[in-house]
């Protein structure tokens, strides 16, 4: 490879990371403000937990299906 196919990756590699940082970022702000990394793992934790225990008639009530639930309800509390 030549010099300028390798500044291309890196530089490639550079935008990728910042996109991840910022998916990370959006996904966090739906958390409630304020909260230290353990406060949000334990409110993922919980929160989660009670979506598991949702009606059908709940879960239509914030747009989810019981599959949708299943899945986000089984997530591990560490995982966004």
């Amino acid at each position: 490879m030549n010099g300028l196919s390798d500044v291309r990756l890196t530089l490639h590699s550079q935008e990728l990371a910042a996109g991840q940082k910022e998916r990370a970022r959006n996904e966090l702000r739906n958390a409630p403000s304020g909260l230290s990394r353990w406060g949000l793992l334990w409110h993922r934790l919980h929160t989660r937990k009670a979506l598991l225990t949702l009606t059908t008639d709940q879960l239509k009530d914030v747009g989810l299906t019981r599959e949708q639930a299943l899945e986000e309800g089984l997530k591990p509390f560490w995982r966004i």
